[in-house]
C-alpha cells in the first residue's frame, strides 16, 4: 500500500474510527458491524468500508468487525503501536494546558520535553517537566530521534521555531500558532486555529441580536 496514494480526506477518518473502536472495547463489546459503527459516527457504513479497503479487508460479510483486530490495524496503519515522543514549544497558558492533557499517551503520544525562550519561564516545572531554553532543542531532538513536535508559540515567533525545529529533524508538526508556517515538501504540519473554526461554524448561525 502505497500511503502517497490514499487520499488525506480518508487518512483524517481514520484516528476517528480508532477512537471509537477504543471506546467500544473498553464497553466490553467484541464485534461492531460497518452499520453500526456508521450510526455512531454519522458516517455512512458504504464510506467506513470503502475507507478501509484502502488498508485491506479487515471484516467479513454478515459477520462484520472484530473489535480488537481492527484496533491493532488501524494502530499499525496510523503507526500508533508504540509511543512517540514529543516536543512541545511554548509554554504558555496553552502550551501549559496541553502539556498537562491526560490522554496523549493512550493515543499514541507522550510530551518528553518542554521549551520556551521567555528566562521567567525557563526553569519552572510544568507536567512533571522542566522547562528548558529553546537554544537546547535541537540538541535534545538529536539524542532523542524526536520526530514529532507541537508548535504553541504566538504567531510572531512561529516560522523561527518551524525553522529550528525542522533543522533539528523534526518530521511532523501540529502548528497551533495562529498563523501559517513554511516547510520543506516532505514535512507533515497540521494547523490548528480554533478562532478558524469558530468562524466556519460562525456562517451557519443566526446573527445574534
Amino acid at each position: 500500500m502505497d500511503a502517497n496514494k490514499v487520499p488525506d480526506i480518508v487518512v483524517s477518518r481514520l484516528p476517528i474510527y480508532l477512537r471509537a473502536l477504543n471506546r467500544l472495547a473498553e464497553e466490553g463489546q467484541k464485534v461492531i458491524s460497518s452499520q453500526a459503527l456508521g450510526d455512531q459516527l454519522s458516517i455512512s457504513s458504504a464510506q467506513i468500508r470503502k475507507d478501509l479497503s484502502h488498508f485491506g479487508e479487515f471484516g467479513k460479510q454478515g459477520t462484520g468487525y472484530v473489535i480488537e483486530y481492527l484496533q491493532a490495524q488501524l494502530r499499525r496503519v496510523l503507526n500508533v503501536e508504540t509511543v512517540w515522543p514529543v516536543v512541545l514549544t511554548g509554554c504558555g497558558a496553552l502550551g501549559r494546558a496541553l502539556a498537562n492533557y491526560p490522554d496523549f499517551h493512550s493515543e499514541g503520544f507522550e510530551i518528553v520535553a518542554l521549551f520556551d525562550n521567555a528566562p521567567h519561564k525557563i526553569g519552572e516545572t510544568v507536567a512533571n517537566m522542566c522547562i528548558q531554553d529553546v537554544v537546547h532543542l535541537p540538541e535534545v531532538v538529536r539524542e532523542r530521534e524526536i520526530k514529532v513536535a507541537i508548535l504553541a508559540v504566538p504567531a510572531s515567533a512561529a516560522q523561527k521555531t518551524a525553522d529550528i525545529l525542522v533543522e533539528a529533524g523534526i518530521r511532523a508538526i501540529l502548528n497551533y500558532a495562529p498563523i501559517s508556517i513554511s516547510v520543506p515538501p516532505e514535512i507533515t504540519v497540521q494547523h490548528i486555529d480554533p478562532a478558524v473554526y469558530l468562524q466556519w461554524m460562525s456562517y451557519y448561525l443566526e446573527s445574534p441580536d
